[in-house]
Formats: structure tokens, sequence, C-alpha cells
């Protein structure tokens, strides 16, 4: 038995005809860079998030950095952000000379603790990025009330991962100032390359990222501001508007494979990532959490099923970052690099594989 760890290819098998379609539309009228795709790829995440803007934008680095600019993040100032979760959150604020403040996780949901980040604000705070962590939102209505609290501070939802999951009954990359998101493959909605986008209700925030995606013009040839070369090829806008077509469909599937893995390892005793009921995640990963995690991967392996790691290392315990941040600052974020272990997660996972995945879990380690 061999398991993918995420199944591109029987989604791809099922949307072959509307993603070469749409591929063959863009070959014919020869538009690979800022093509009408663009703009209808823009107008649908729109409509699908209730956010006034979307900027699509080269990936989902991009789309943080982007947003960075737009807000005028510079040398001095300082974001407050979490150490468990890929580098691209925290790479994007030193590319600009500002400081990542780490602050540390909620020990059931890996997310960013809310109730911490207050104290973490100072007068060189410039933004608060948290991230929807594993498909699942972190407390945005607590950290936007802390951001009004202190001067309206602007919000950057890290969501990755999320899209398409929800927060009280409103989309992710619409809950807070701006919202970012990545359409890498392995992504709940992936292109088949590189892609992102930045989503806003600002006016203002809005016309900057999209002049900034341009190498900052206004139009052509007239740079008012810096920018970078930052737009989503027309090809990649075109496999995502063909695989939009089944995307609730999709979400639908991991919402019941999720709640399926949930009842399966809380029969086994298996701890987890946990679920709040406030917020439904669209499981971008599926996640436990190991006392041996290298047991259980070799017990899996063995089995021919494939984990992965996300994230074994804190950001502030990386050479390139941990001069920022002492490792015993974030204990709970230590804590979880050691345990956590993601299991295999698609919307076309079968439920026989489900169970034989949970049936190879070892004993020891519930």
């Amino acid at each position: 038995m061999s398991i993918p760890f995420i199944d591109l290819k029987a989604q791809y098998r099922a949307l072959q005809p509307q993603i070469q379609a749409r591929i063959n539309t863009v070959l014919e009228h020869g538009q690979y860079i800022m093509g009408p795709e663009v703009r209808e790829l823009e107008a649908r995440l729109e409509d699908f998030t209730g956010a006034k803007h979307c900027i699509t934008v080269a990936s989902g680095t991009e789309a943080l950095l982007i947003s960075l600019m737009a807000l005028g993040i510079g040398p001095g100032d300082e974001i407050i952000t979490t150490p468990f979760t890929f580098v691209a959150t925290a790479e994007v604020i030193v590319l600009l000379g500002a400081k990542p403040v780490f602050v540390d996780i909620e020990p059931d949901t890996c997310n960013i603790d809310a109730s911490l980040i207050e104290a973490a604000i100072t007068p060189r705070t410039k933004a608060i990025m948290p991230v929807s962590l594993y498909g699942q939102p972190a407390d945005m209505d607590e950290i936007n009330a802390i951001a009004a609290r202190h001067g309206n501070v602007p919000v950057i939802e890290d969501a990755a991962q999320s899209f398409g999951a929800e927060y009280k009954g409103r989309k992710s990359c619409n809950l807070s100032t701006i919202g970012c998101t990545s359409f890498f493959p392995s992504k709940p909605l992936g292109c088949y390359g590189d892609g992102g986008a930045v989503f806003t209700n600002d006016d203002s925030i809005a016309q900057a990222c999209r002049e900034i995606r341009v190498h900052g013009q206004s139009k052509r040839y007239v740079h008012t501001r810096i920018g970078v070369g930052g737009r989503m090829d027309t090809l990649q806008c075109a496999v995502v508007l063909a695989k939009l077509d089944r995307f609730d469909w999709e979400i639908a599937q991991r919402l019941e494979i999720g709640a399926r893995y949930n009842r399966m390892l809380d029969e086994l005793g298996f701890p987890r990532v946990v679920q709040r009921s406030d917020r439904t995640s669209v499981f971008g990963q599926y996640t436990v959490l190991c006392d041996d995690r290298e047991a259980v991967q070799a017990a899996l392996q063995k089995a021919g099923i494939p984990t992965a790691v996300h994230y074994p290392v804190p950001l502030n315990e990386q050479p390139a970052y941990k001069h920022l941040c002492c490792a015993d600052c974030t204990p709970l974020a230590k804590e979880a690099a050691k345990r956590v272990m993601s299991l295999p997660m698609s919307a076309d996972l079968a439920s026989e594989d489900q169970k034989s995945i949970c049936s190879a879990l070892p004993a020891g380690d519930r």
C-alpha cells in the first residue's frame, strides 16, 4: 500500500478537461502577463471571500511582502507574529529592515496566543501578523480588538494555509485589515506553480498593492512608489479558475475527512491539534501530536504512509533569526516543534485509506 501525502494527480484527473480548456484559451490569446484571466480570477475571489479588493501576486511570500510595503513598513518598525510558522512570515519582515517580535502559541491549536499579544506592543509596533496555521484561523476578533485599542494597528492575516476556512461565519482573508494567501500546489486552492493573493477592504491599500506588484507603476512607465515584479502569471490564474469550479466540493470533502480523522483519533486516544468550534478549518494539513515522533513516522513509513513535519524548528531558533528572540521566550512553540506531525490529507483521500492510516499508528504513542 502506498498513500500519497497530497493527491494532486486525482484532483487533476477530475478536472483535466476544464484545466486544459482554460490553459488552451491562454495559449490562444497569448497574454501571458496580466491577461484577462487575472482580473477574472480576482473578481471571483472577491465574491468568494466578500473582500472588496483582491490583488493576485506571484506567491504567498510576495503577498506578505507587498502588504507590508503597502503599509510603509521599514527599518526600526516591529511586527508581532508567531515563531511557529513557515519562514516566509518572518522573512518578509526582515527583508524590509523591520523586526519580527515573536509571541508564543496556544498549546492546542498551535496558533498565536492572542492573550499574549498586547504585552508585546510597543511604540514601534506597526502591524500584527497572525498565521492561520494548518488551515484554521487564529482568534481574529480578539487580535483585531487589541489592534483597535492601540491606535488601529493594521492586522495582516497570513492565510497561506487557510483559504476557504471560516471564522465565526466570515471567510479567511476577509477577517482583518489585509489577508494574504498562497496558491502553492499543495495548498487547499493551488495552482501549478507559484501564486498568491492579497485581500483588503481598504481602497488606498489596494491601490498601493496593485502598483507595488508592477514595479510601483501607477501607469506604464510612471513609477509612483518602490515596487517589485510580483505579478501572478495568466496561466496560473487560469489553473486556479478551473479549480474554483469544484472548490466548494473540495472544502466539504476536507471538512468531512477532517471530522472523520478527529473521530478515529479520539477513539484511539491519539493527541491532535484541536479545531475550535467558532472556526472552520480547511485542514491545510492534518496534524497530530507525538511523544516519540521518530518512532511514529517509522511505523507509518513501514506501512507505506508518508508524513511531514510542519514545523520542526521555531523561527526564533533558526540561525538567521535566533538573535531576535530567545527560544525560552516561546516555550510552547519549542515544545510543539518536537511533537507535531502531519498525516496525508487532501479532498480525494479515501475513507478506507484513512482507516489504514489510523490503524498503522503505534499504540505506544497514544
